[in-house]
Protein backbone atom coordinates (compact mmCIF):
# COMPACT_ATOMS: atom_id res chain seq x y z
CA UNK A 1 0.00 0.00 0.00
CA UNK A 2 1.28 3.93 -1.08
CA UNK A 3 2.21 5.80 1.65
CA UNK A 4 -0.83 7.90 3.06
CA UNK A 5 -1.00 11.59 3.24
CA UNK A 6 -0.39 13.18 6.84
CA UNK A 7 -1.97 15.63 9.01
CA UNK A 8 -1.16 17.74 11.50
CA UNK A 9 -4.05 19.34 13.20
CA UNK A 10 -2.92 22.18 15.76
CA UNK A 11 -6.29 23.37 17.93
CA UNK A 12 -5.33 26.70 19.89
CA UNK A 13 -7.76 26.70 22.46
CA UNK A 14 -10.05 30.00 22.34
CA UNK A 15 -8.24 31.34 19.87
CA UNK A 16 -10.77 33.44 18.26
CA UNK A 17 -11.40 37.04 19.85
CA UNK A 18 -13.37 40.13 19.32
CA UNK A 19 -11.52 43.55 18.64
CA UNK A 20 -10.45 45.31 21.85
CA UNK A 21 -7.12 46.73 22.48
CA UNK A 22 -6.38 49.50 19.55
CA UNK A 23 -9.21 47.72 17.35
CA UNK A 24 -7.29 44.76 17.22
CA UNK A 25 -7.88 41.25 18.70
CA UNK A 26 -4.97 39.32 20.24
CA UNK A 27 -4.29 37.64 17.28
CA UNK A 28 -4.28 40.42 14.87
CA UNK A 29 -1.62 42.00 17.71
CA UNK A 30 0.54 39.25 18.09
CA UNK A 31 3.62 38.20 15.89
CA UNK A 32 2.65 35.38 13.55
CA UNK A 33 5.16 35.83 10.60
CA UNK A 34 4.50 31.48 10.60
CA UNK A 35 1.25 31.08 10.57
CA UNK A 36 0.95 33.56 8.10
CA UNK A 37 2.76 31.83 6.17
CA UNK A 38 0.51 29.02 6.07
CA UNK A 39 -2.14 30.82 5.53
CA UNK A 40 -0.48 32.34 2.11
CA UNK A 41 0.30 29.24 1.04
CA UNK A 42 -3.02 27.20 1.77
CA UNK A 43 -6.48 28.08 2.24
CA UNK A 44 -8.53 30.03 4.77
CA UNK A 45 -12.06 30.10 6.32
CA UNK A 46 -13.89 30.61 9.00
CA UNK A 47 -16.00 27.81 11.01
CA UNK A 48 -18.67 27.29 13.64
CA UNK A 49 -16.98 24.75 15.28
CA UNK A 50 -20.77 23.33 16.51
CA UNK A 51 -23.62 25.60 14.62
CA UNK A 52 -23.77 29.54 14.35
CA UNK A 53 -24.75 30.82 17.33
CA UNK A 54 -24.20 27.79 19.21
CA UNK A 55 -21.25 28.85 22.38
CA UNK A 56 -19.44 25.45 22.17
CA UNK A 57 -18.02 23.76 25.32
CA UNK A 58 -14.15 22.48 24.97
CA UNK A 59 -15.46 18.71 24.98
CA UNK A 60 -18.18 19.37 22.77
CA UNK A 61 -16.46 21.63 20.40
CA UNK A 62 -13.53 18.85 20.30
CA UNK A 63 -16.06 15.93 19.30
CA UNK A 64 -17.38 18.39 16.50
CA UNK A 65 -13.57 18.62 15.38
CA UNK A 66 -13.20 14.79 15.27
CA UNK A 67 -16.22 14.59 13.50
CA UNK A 68 -18.42 13.15 16.11
CA UNK A 69 -21.77 15.25 16.43
CA UNK A 70 -21.68 16.30 20.17
CA UNK A 71 -25.66 15.73 19.96
CA UNK A 72 -25.16 11.62 19.66
CA UNK A 73 -22.03 11.26 21.09
CA UNK A 74 -21.58 13.67 24.35
CA UNK A 75 -21.46 10.75 27.39
CA UNK A 76 -20.65 14.08 29.80
CA UNK A 77 -17.84 16.14 30.82
CA UNK A 78 -16.92 14.26 33.57
CA UNK A 79 -16.28 10.75 31.40
CA UNK A 80 -13.61 13.00 29.57
CA UNK A 81 -12.20 14.72 32.33
CA UNK A 82 -12.09 10.94 34.13
CA UNK A 83 -10.14 9.13 31.01
CA UNK A 84 -7.81 11.88 30.65
CA UNK A 85 -7.07 11.77 33.97
CA UNK A 86 -5.71 8.08 33.36
CA UNK A 87 -8.88 7.07 35.92
CA UNK A 88 -10.50 3.42 35.37
CA UNK A 89 -14.01 3.75 34.36
CA UNK A 90 -16.45 0.93 34.55
CA UNK A 91 -20.08 0.58 33.35
CA UNK A 92 -22.48 2.37 35.80
CA UNK A 93 -19.62 5.16 37.10
CA UNK A 94 -20.72 8.60 37.49
CA UNK A 95 -17.80 10.83 36.51
CA UNK A 96 -17.37 14.59 36.78
CA UNK A 97 -15.22 17.47 36.51
CA UNK A 98 -14.46 19.37 39.52
CA UNK A 99 -12.62 22.54 40.61
CA UNK A 100 -10.68 23.49 43.84
CA UNK A 101 -12.15 26.78 44.54
CA UNK A 102 -12.53 29.36 47.43
CA UNK A 103 -15.44 29.70 49.68
CA UNK A 104 -15.99 31.70 53.02
CA UNK A 105 -18.01 30.63 55.78
CA UNK A 106 -21.46 31.05 54.55
CA UNK A 107 -20.79 29.17 51.50
CA UNK A 108 -20.09 32.12 49.40
CA UNK A 109 -18.24 31.81 46.26
CA UNK A 110 -14.59 34.17 46.44
CA UNK A 111 -12.86 32.01 43.93
CA UNK A 112 -14.16 29.36 41.45
CA UNK A 113 -10.51 28.28 40.92
CA UNK A 114 -8.70 28.98 44.21
CA UNK A 115 -6.22 31.46 42.53
CA UNK A 116 -5.90 28.52 39.98
CA UNK A 117 -3.82 26.24 42.11
CA UNK A 118 -4.49 22.90 42.70
CA UNK A 119 -3.07 20.54 45.36
CA UNK A 120 -2.89 16.77 44.70
CA UNK A 121 -2.00 16.34 48.58
CA UNK A 122 -5.32 17.82 49.23
CA UNK A 123 -7.03 15.28 46.55
CA UNK A 124 -5.62 13.01 48.28
CA UNK A 125 -7.71 13.68 51.91
CA UNK A 126 -10.65 13.45 49.64
CA UNK A 127 -9.50 10.65 47.34
CA UNK A 128 -10.92 7.48 49.10
CA UNK A 129 -14.08 8.40 50.93
CA UNK A 130 -17.28 6.42 51.13
CA UNK A 131 -20.85 7.76 51.45
CA UNK A 132 -23.47 5.78 52.32
CA UNK A 133 -21.11 2.31 49.62
CA UNK A 134 -20.67 4.85 47.37
CA UNK A 135 -16.92 5.14 46.59
CA UNK A 136 -15.14 8.15 45.68
CA UNK A 137 -11.80 8.47 43.74
CA UNK A 138 -10.70 11.69 42.93
CA UNK A 139 -7.42 13.06 41.64
CA UNK A 140 -5.83 16.35 40.95
CA UNK A 141 -5.03 17.01 37.56
CA UNK A 142 -4.22 20.56 35.90
CA UNK A 143 -4.06 23.78 38.10
CA UNK A 144 -7.41 23.79 40.06
CA UNK A 145 -9.04 21.01 38.20
CA UNK A 146 -9.75 17.26 39.12
CA UNK A 147 -11.37 14.78 38.03
CA UNK A 148 -14.14 12.52 39.91
CA UNK A 149 -15.20 9.23 39.54
CA UNK A 150 -17.99 7.92 41.87
CA UNK A 151 -18.58 3.73 41.86
CA UNK A 152 -21.62 1.80 43.32
CA UNK A 153 -24.79 0.82 42.74
CA UNK A 154 -27.97 2.90 41.40
CA UNK A 155 -26.69 5.86 40.36
CA UNK A 156 -27.48 8.23 37.15
CA UNK A 157 -25.63 11.25 35.55
CA UNK A 158 -28.82 12.72 35.61
CA UNK A 159 -28.16 15.99 37.93
CA UNK A 160 -27.71 19.35 38.31
CA UNK A 161 -24.25 20.71 38.64
CA UNK A 162 -22.60 22.20 42.42
CA UNK A 163 -20.93 24.09 40.27
CA UNK A 164 -22.83 27.93 39.60
CA UNK A 165 -20.00 29.22 37.35
CA UNK A 166 -19.70 32.70 38.67
CA UNK A 167 -17.86 33.97 41.95
CA UNK A 168 -20.43 36.02 43.80
CA UNK A 169 -22.97 33.46 44.84
CA UNK A 170 -23.62 30.55 47.40
CA UNK A 171 -22.69 26.97 46.35
CA UNK A 172 -25.43 25.49 44.78
CA UNK A 173 -27.62 22.31 45.94
CA UNK A 174 -27.08 19.09 43.49
CA UNK A 175 -30.70 18.17 42.13
CA UNK A 176 -31.90 14.68 40.42
CA UNK A 177 -33.09 16.34 37.42
CA UNK A 178 -35.53 13.62 36.70
CA UNK A 179 -37.68 12.23 39.82
CA UNK A 180 -36.32 8.64 39.90
CA UNK A 181 -34.45 6.40 42.91
CA UNK A 182 -31.24 6.88 41.12
CA UNK A 183 -31.06 10.48 40.61
CA UNK A 184 -31.97 11.47 43.98
CA UNK A 185 -29.49 8.94 45.50
CA UNK A 186 -26.70 10.49 43.46
CA UNK A 187 -27.17 14.01 44.13
CA UNK A 188 -27.78 13.34 48.19
CA UNK A 189 -24.19 11.10 47.27
CA UNK A 190 -22.89 14.72 45.09
CA UNK A 191 -23.68 17.32 48.25
CA UNK A 192 -22.76 15.01 50.89
CA UNK A 193 -19.06 14.98 49.24
CA UNK A 194 -19.01 18.42 48.60
CA UNK A 195 -19.98 19.28 52.28
CA UNK A 196 -17.72 17.19 53.60
CA UNK A 197 -14.89 18.10 51.36
CA UNK A 198 -15.09 21.75 52.96
CA UNK A 199 -14.81 20.58 56.38
CA UNK A 200 -11.55 18.38 55.83
CA UNK A 201 -10.28 21.30 53.57
CA UNK A 202 -10.91 24.33 55.39
CA UNK A 203 -8.54 24.31 58.28
CA UNK A 204 -6.05 22.01 56.29
CA UNK A 205 -2.48 22.82 56.71
CA UNK A 206 -2.21 23.29 53.70
CA UNK A 207 -4.68 25.97 53.23
CA UNK A 208 -3.35 27.51 56.64
CA UNK A 209 -0.03 27.85 54.52
CA UNK A 210 -1.38 29.31 52.23
CA UNK A 211 -3.42 32.07 54.04
CA UNK A 212 -0.56 32.92 55.86
CA UNK A 213 1.14 33.78 52.24
CA UNK A 214 -1.51 35.95 51.34
CA UNK A 215 -2.85 32.85 49.00
CA UNK A 216 -6.63 31.91 48.54
CA UNK A 217 -6.98 28.43 50.27
CA UNK A 218 -8.32 25.77 48.10
CA UNK A 219 -11.14 24.83 50.57
CA UNK A 220 -13.64 22.91 48.56
CA UNK A 221 -14.48 20.99 45.62
CA UNK A 222 -17.02 22.09 42.80
CA UNK A 223 -18.64 19.41 40.94
CA UNK A 224 -19.96 19.51 37.43
CA UNK A 225 -20.47 18.02 34.33
CA UNK A 226 -21.69 14.55 35.32
CA UNK A 227 -21.60 11.77 32.82
CA UNK A 228 -21.67 8.23 32.34
CA UNK A 229 -18.96 6.06 30.07
CA UNK A 230 -20.42 4.50 26.91
CA UNK A 231 -18.47 2.93 23.71
CA UNK A 232 -18.25 4.50 20.61
CA UNK A 233 -16.72 4.12 17.24
CA UNK A 234 -13.32 4.78 17.32
CA UNK A 235 -11.66 7.29 14.80
CA UNK A 236 -9.91 4.55 12.85
CA UNK A 237 -13.14 2.42 11.82
CA UNK A 238 -14.94 5.95 11.33
CA UNK A 239 -12.11 7.51 9.13
CA UNK A 240 -9.76 4.73 8.70
CA UNK A 241 -7.14 7.54 10.86
CA UNK A 242 -4.62 6.39 13.00
CA UNK A 243 -4.34 9.08 15.16
CA UNK A 244 -2.31 10.87 18.20
CA UNK A 245 -2.94 13.31 20.54
CA UNK A 246 -0.48 15.97 21.93
CA UNK A 247 -2.36 17.65 24.92
CA UNK A 248 -1.13 19.18 28.34
CA UNK A 249 -4.77 18.80 29.87
CA UNK A 250 -6.70 15.82 31.03
CA UNK A 251 -9.75 16.99 29.13
CA UNK A 252 -8.22 16.90 25.82
CA UNK A 253 -6.82 13.56 26.44
CA UNK A 254 -10.20 12.43 27.40
CA UNK A 255 -11.73 13.13 24.07
CA UNK A 256 -9.11 11.65 22.46
CA UNK A 257 -8.99 8.18 24.56
CA UNK A 258 -12.53 8.20 24.13
CA UNK A 259 -12.99 8.50 20.31
CA UNK A 260 -9.58 6.15 20.51
CA UNK A 261 -6.83 7.88 19.87
CA UNK A 262 -2.95 6.78 21.01
CA UNK A 263 -1.87 9.53 23.79
CA UNK A 264 1.43 10.66 23.71
CA UNK A 265 3.30 11.95 26.93
CA UNK A 266 5.26 15.37 26.95
CA UNK A 267 7.43 15.96 29.02
CA UNK A 268 6.96 19.29 30.03
CA UNK A 269 3.31 19.78 28.37
CA UNK A 270 1.46 20.75 31.44
CA UNK A 271 -1.47 22.79 29.85
CA UNK A 272 -0.48 26.25 30.80
CA UNK A 273 1.34 29.11 30.10
CA UNK A 274 4.71 27.39 30.92
CA UNK A 275 3.90 24.10 28.20
CA UNK A 276 7.02 23.72 26.47
CA UNK A 277 6.06 24.05 23.09
CA UNK A 278 9.51 22.84 21.89
CA UNK A 279 8.89 19.16 23.31
CA UNK A 280 5.70 19.15 21.98
CA UNK A 281 7.07 19.96 18.42
CA UNK A 282 9.28 17.32 18.99
CA UNK A 283 6.76 14.91 20.36
CA UNK A 284 4.46 15.77 16.63
CA UNK A 285 7.13 14.91 14.14
CA UNK A 286 8.02 11.89 16.30
CA UNK A 287 4.13 11.09 16.80
CA UNK A 288 4.22 11.58 12.33
CA UNK A 289 6.31 8.43 11.94
CA UNK A 290 3.95 6.05 12.78
CA UNK A 291 0.25 8.05 12.80
CA UNK A 292 -1.89 9.54 9.57
CA UNK A 293 -3.04 12.21 11.70
CA UNK A 294 -1.63 14.00 14.69
CA UNK A 295 -3.59 16.24 17.42
CA UNK A 296 -1.64 18.89 19.08
CA UNK A 297 -3.53 21.23 21.71
CA UNK A 298 -2.18 24.62 23.49
CA UNK A 299 -4.50 25.29 26.43
CA UNK A 300 -2.93 28.60 27.49
CA UNK A 301 -4.58 30.79 25.06
CA UNK A 302 -7.98 29.94 26.25
CA UNK A 303 -7.13 30.56 29.85
CA UNK A 304 -5.84 33.97 29.15
CA UNK A 305 -9.26 35.03 27.01
CA UNK A 306 -11.12 33.36 30.40
CA UNK A 307 -8.58 36.11 32.81
CA UNK A 308 -9.45 38.78 30.60
CA UNK A 309 -5.40 39.08 29.83
CA UNK A 310 -4.72 40.52 26.45
CA UNK A 311 -1.35 40.88 26.15
CA UNK A 312 -0.88 37.10 27.50
CA UNK A 313 -3.19 35.95 24.91
CA UNK A 314 -0.78 37.98 22.67
CA UNK A 315 2.56 36.68 23.40
CA UNK A 316 1.03 33.30 23.86
CA UNK A 317 -0.01 33.15 20.59
CA UNK A 318 3.83 34.52 19.01
CA UNK A 319 5.41 32.02 21.45
CA UNK A 320 3.02 29.26 19.77
CA UNK A 321 3.84 30.25 16.22
CA UNK A 322 7.79 30.93 16.95
CA UNK A 323 8.35 27.96 18.89
CA UNK A 324 5.49 25.12 17.01
CA UNK A 325 4.30 26.67 14.26
CA UNK A 326 7.84 27.46 12.80
CA UNK A 327 8.89 24.05 13.34
CA UNK A 328 6.35 22.19 11.96
CA UNK A 329 4.68 23.92 8.95
CA UNK A 330 7.27 22.83 5.90
CA UNK A 331 6.87 19.36 7.18
CA UNK A 332 5.73 16.53 4.43
CA UNK A 333 1.84 17.07 5.87
CA UNK A 334 -1.26 18.76 5.59
CA UNK A 335 -1.16 21.46 8.44
CA UNK A 336 -4.63 22.78 9.81
CA UNK A 337 -4.49 25.39 12.37
CA UNK A 338 -7.72 26.82 14.17
CA UNK A 339 -9.11 27.06 17.60
CA UNK A 340 -11.81 24.88 19.59
CA UNK A 341 -13.98 27.94 19.99
CA UNK A 342 -13.52 31.92 21.09
CA UNK A 343 -12.80 32.94 24.48
CA UNK A 344 -13.17 37.23 24.10
CA UNK A 345 -11.04 38.61 27.11
CA UNK A 346 -13.42 40.99 26.99
CA UNK A 347 -16.20 39.04 28.18
CA UNK A 348 -14.10 36.44 29.69
CA UNK A 349 -15.93 33.41 28.71
CA UNK A 350 -16.32 31.07 25.74
CA UNK A 351 -18.74 33.06 22.86
CA UNK A 352 -20.34 31.76 19.38
CA UNK A 353 -17.93 33.76 17.03
CA UNK A 354 -16.70 31.65 14.50
CA UNK A 355 -12.91 30.68 14.63
CA UNK A 356 -10.43 31.15 12.04
CA UNK A 357 -8.72 28.05 10.12
CA UNK A 358 -6.52 27.56 7.62
CA UNK A 359 -5.25 24.51 5.82
CA UNK A 360 -1.99 24.31 3.45
CA UNK A 361 -0.95 21.16 1.70
CA UNK A 362 -0.69 19.42 -1.53
CA UNK A 363 -3.55 19.65 -4.10
CA UNK A 364 -4.98 22.53 -1.41
CA UNK A 365 -6.71 25.49 -3.63
CA UNK A 366 -4.42 28.51 -2.50
CA UNK A 367 -6.14 31.39 -2.42
CA UNK A 368 -5.32 35.38 -1.78
CA UNK A 369 -5.20 35.59 2.20
CA UNK A 370 -2.02 36.88 3.65
CA UNK A 371 -3.01 36.97 7.27
CA UNK A 372 -4.14 34.13 9.65
CA UNK A 373 -6.43 36.44 11.67
CA UNK A 374 -10.15 36.02 12.41
CA UNK A 375 -11.15 39.12 9.68
CA UNK A 376 -8.90 38.01 7.29
CA UNK A 377 -9.29 34.37 6.73
CA UNK A 378 -13.25 35.03 6.40
CA UNK A 379 -12.43 36.11 2.79
CA UNK A 380 -10.59 32.97 1.93
CA UNK A 381 -11.98 29.81 0.11
CA UNK A 382 -13.01 27.64 2.01
CA UNK A 383 -15.17 30.25 3.13
CA UNK A 384 -17.38 29.22 6.48
CA UNK A 385 -17.82 25.46 7.50
CA UNK A 386 -18.76 23.73 10.62
CA UNK A 387 -16.59 21.65 12.90
CA UNK A 388 -18.53 18.23 11.79
CA UNK A 389 -17.01 19.10 7.98
CA UNK A 390 -13.41 19.20 8.94
CA UNK A 391 -12.72 15.14 8.74
CA UNK A 392 -14.33 14.40 5.96
CA UNK A 393 -12.66 17.37 4.13
CA UNK A 394 -8.75 15.51 5.53
CA UNK A 395 -10.51 12.37 4.96
CA UNK A 396 -10.32 13.18 1.42
CA UNK A 397 -7.25 14.83 0.81
CA UNK A 398 -5.48 11.78 2.49
CA UNK A 399 -7.31 9.87 0.28
CA UNK A 400 -9.30 8.06 3.08
CA UNK A 401 -12.29 8.79 1.50
CA UNK A 402 -15.73 7.07 1.53
CA UNK A 403 -17.95 7.99 -1.58
CA UNK A 404 -21.52 9.14 -1.53
CA UNK A 405 -23.46 6.84 -4.12
CA UNK A 406 -21.97 5.56 -6.94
Amino acid sequence: MADRAKVILLVCDGLGDRPTSGGKTPLQAAATPNMDAVSEAGINGIMDVISPGIVPGSDTAHLSLFGYDPYDYYPGRGVFEALGADMKLHAGDVAFRANFATVDANMRIIDRRAGRKGSKELADVLDGIEIEGVRIYLKNTTEHRCAVVMRGDNLSNRISDVDTHEAGGIVAESKPLSDGEAENRTAHVVNEFVKRSYELLDRHPINEERRQRGELPANILLLRGAGSYRKVPSITERFRLHAACIAGASLYKGVAKYIGMSVMHVDGATGKADTNLNNKADAVLNALKSNDLVFVHVKATDSMGHDGNFEGKREMIARIDRELVARLKDMDAYMVITADHSTPVSIKRHSSDPVPIVMNGEGIRRDEVKRFDELSVASGGLCRIRGMDLLPILSDFTGYYIMYGT
